[in-house]
């Protein structure tokens, strides 16, 4: 099925090119609108129904008319000059505070964005007064407003209001600050805008720099850059169709790391094939190229479409996750990457044909061998000593990996440092309880769903004064439809930090069972109780996702490689260079740092990411050494080989993958991942794949593909159409391979 959809596609090179143009630039235009209305931030949501953080929730939304997608800005306001704020100021708040409520905030354009494109943000904010500081230095007003926080027209909304609120209150004589979720995102996004851009060019700048110097030419410099951004819109434009068809829910931060991973694993793919391509036509110099780009990419494409199942089994596994941000970006991850094989399969081997041995201009190295380089002394180094090199490589990855002693895990976001929103945050901090903008909520209704007294709760409310950690409680307050009752408690501690959960999932909820009324359903929420119970999720799926993923992985490489040695080396490397990785993230986060641990995403993204793409890289060169060893010679001769062929894409292509999760460092709170992705990914390219696996092949021989017995082609005729024979159980069956393609 592989060789027919590359055979199609390179006869039919033009029509197919011309049908990925039109789906890639039709699917690349709606995507950003797809998206936006199938995207949320709100961690709560992605819980399951059954934890108490999300009851309470449900009890907000449906009693006390909490919008699901509404974000908070907590707007400070204080005297200019620093003086308490007296009587007559407070009115003045309170009364521009009513104006600002009633004005409707129209949200900025840009001359050039079509209008069917941009989903119109525009909104009247509910803004009402929230407290005043114990020594009247300033008062807190709550502004609600709906949209995604990540989304760059709610964040033009907030700078719009922004902006409005503090040329009024300013002319007031007073002074603003604002914190909340869309504050946090919109500083961090105007203090990392240029970094943001510098860092695009730059992997773009490395994609097309790697390429030039590997293949000294212009096409096979920019076209996998095109390809895959054709690609990738199409993908991006599917996932966020598919979603809004079945009603899934993405966490606003899965749109960027599709383009991410879509980049990097595009980029790779299509160099794989660019090398064997350049390879194959060095090797026959008289064949039609048309001829061999349909050959080359039915060989190749076997192993690539190995290598992207790969991925969407370990991403699909994330559907048994109970915690919905995991179980959202599986599927979504899975599709894409499904789209990106198809685009390997026909639009790159289509630019193969069209291109021909133009590909390559206006290098000459298709006409002549190269001589053996620093690939071919890798090559023969490991195969001539491979023990040592397999030592050396598995001292260095354990010790990398002695950092996991004594992990931790954060489950808080940590709002960025040094931004205008964490000032505000700080400064509110100093006269009240750190949670006095993001408190702890206690949603109280009767059992049977029929009116609630708040008076009933005064003793509730008492008892939670009195716990350990809280340093302020209001009074209860009944719902519009009397239904419910709210108890707003202010911890002592950041709500983010590791101390407010403690005190929500442990005294704090105890305190609520022991003296709620009886005949009433209670339920604590808030930030603090979201990642109580997002710590508790995270623990259960990484529990269930890890050996189902693994399993997924083991029986897809067991169905390419047809061995069970082969797919036993290949998984304890990978294991090995994940914890690895993991554990030098902990050293450098953790330990160097000072962070309250690494974030509670990463190890299940770096599982997923650095077993599923650096099998990738493990079974490009498994594949090449399985069918070196089908010549005759040396299984030691057979690994120097495949290393020689292979490490220039392997290592190209690990680059520019670990260039691009790199740029996820420009994006505020992506730090950790983008360190932990670039180091695994660097890791299983250029150490586990190059040394580590070859390694193992040289040592074990042709007993690597244990329980076939691979043995060598018995044909002479050099290096060029020598056959190989597989001799599978007891009885002999030679064979030549499907393709012999010349591997000089």
């Amino acid at each position: 099925m592989i060789r027919a959809l590359t055979g199609f596609s390179t006869r039919h090179a033009w029509k197919v090119i011309a049908v990925w143009a039109v789906l890639g630039v039709a699917l690349t235009g709606v995507a950003p609108v797809l998206f936006a209305k199938v995207t949320g931030s709100n961690t709560a949501d992605f819980l399951p129904a059954r934890y108490d953080s999300a009851a309470a929730l449900r009890v907000a939304e449906d009693h006390f008319g909490l919008r699901p997608d509404a974000t908070t800005v907590t707007v400070l306001v204080a005297r200019a000059d620093g003086a308490p704020l007296s009587d007559a100021d407070r009115r003045r708040i309170d009364a521009e505070a009513a104006e600002l409520g009633r004005q409707r905030v129209v949200m900025p354009r840009k001359a050039d964005d079509p209008s069917f494109l941009v989903v119109d943000r525009s909104q009247t904010p509910e803004v009402a007064p929230a407290m005043v500081a114990p020594d009247g230095g300033f008062e807190l007003l709550a502004v609600e407003l709906a949209g995604n926080v990540a989304d760059e027209g709610v964040q033009d909304v907030y700078r719009t209001f922004r902006d409005t609120a503090r040329e009024r209150f300013a002319e007031a004589g007073m002074r603003t600050g604002f914190t909340g979720g869309v504050a946090e995102a919109a500083d961090s996004a105007d203090a990392n805008r240029t970094a943001a851009a510098v860092g695009g060019v730059l992997v773009v700048g490395l994609i097309v720099l790697l390429n030039v110097l590997v293949f000294r030419s212009v096409l096979a410099a920019v076209l996998p850059l095109l390809a895959v951004a054709l690609v990738g819109g199409a993908a991006g434009g599917a996932v966020a169709g598919l979603a809004g068809l079945t009603g899934l829910r993405l966490d606003a931060s899965t749109p960027g790391l599709i383009s991410v991973v879509l980049l990097g694993i595009g980029v790779d793919y299509l160099l794989f094939l660019l090398f064997r391509y350049r390879e194959a036509l060095r090797g026959r110099p008289d064949a039609s190229a048309r001829q061999v780009a349909a050959e080359v990419s039915g060989r190749v494409g076997t192993a690539i479409t190995s290598a992207a199942l790969t991925i969407v089994a370990a991403f699909a596994t994330l559907g048994v996750a109970g915690f919905g941000l995991f179980r959202s970006l599986g599927p979504a991850i899975a599709v894409a990457v499904l789209v990106m094989l198809l685009g390997s399969l026909t639009l790159m081997p289509a630019l193969l044909a069209a291109c021909g041995r133009g590909m390559f201009w206006p290098s000459r190295t298709l006409r002549r061998e190269p001589r053996p380089g620093v690939a071919a002394r890798l090559g023969e180094l490991v195969a001539r000593r491979p023990a040592a090199a397999l030592l050396a490589s598995v001292a260095l990855l354990g010790a990398m990996a002695a950092g996991l002693v004594g992990m931790r895990m954060d489950y808080g976001l940590g709002g960025p440092s040094g931004t205008p929103s964490a000032a505000t945050a700080a400064e509110i901090s100093r006269s009240l309880p750190a949670g006095a903008a993001d408190p702890a909520t206690v949603y109280a209704t009767a059992a049977g769903g029929g009116a609630v007294d708040p008076a009933a709760f005064a003793g509730l409310a008492r008892e939670l004064g009195r716990v350990a950690g809280v340093g302020q409680v209001a009074d209860p307050v009944g719902s519009p439809d009397g239904r419910a009752v709210r108890i707003d408690v202010y911890p002592v501690a950041d709500p983010q930090s590791a101390q407010a959960r403690a005190l929500v999932s442990g005294p704090l909820r105890a305190a609520v069972a022991a003296h709620s009324p009886a005949g009433t359903s209670v339920h604590v929420g808030g930030t603090s109780a979201v990642y109580a119970d997002v710590a508790d999720a995270v623990d259960r799926d990484l529990r269930v996702v890890f050996p189902v993923a693994a399993g997924l992985i083991a029986l897809i490489l067991l169905m390419l490689l047809r061995s069970l040695l082969a797919p036993v080396a290949l998984l304890l490397s990978v294991g090995l260079g994940f914890a690895a990785t993991l554990g030098s993230s902990v050293l450098v986060f953790q330990h160097l740092l000072d962070r309250p641990g690494v974030a509670f995403t990463l190890p299940l993204l770096l599982f997923l990411f650095v077993v599923a793409l650096g099998t990738d890289y493990n079974i490009l060169i498994a594949d090449r050494i399985r069918e070196e060893m089908h010549r005759p010679g040396p299984a030691r001769a057979a690994v120097a080989r495949a290393v020689r062929h292979t490490a220039p894409a392997v290592a190209t292509a690990g680059l520019v993958l670990g260039g691009s999760f790199a740029s996820l460092a420009t994006t505020p709170g992506n730090e950790q991942n983008a360190f932990a992705l670039t180091l695994g990914i660097l890791l299983s390219a250029l150490l586990l794949s190059l040394v580590v696996v070859p390694a193992v092949a040289a040592l074990l021989g042709r007993s690597l593909w244990w329980p076939l017995r691979l043995t060598a082609g018995r044909g002479a005729g050099g290096e060029n159409g020598r056959e190989a024979g597989w001799e599978e159980g007891r009885g002999a069956s030679a064979g030549v391979l499907p393709e012999r393609l010349p591997m000089s």
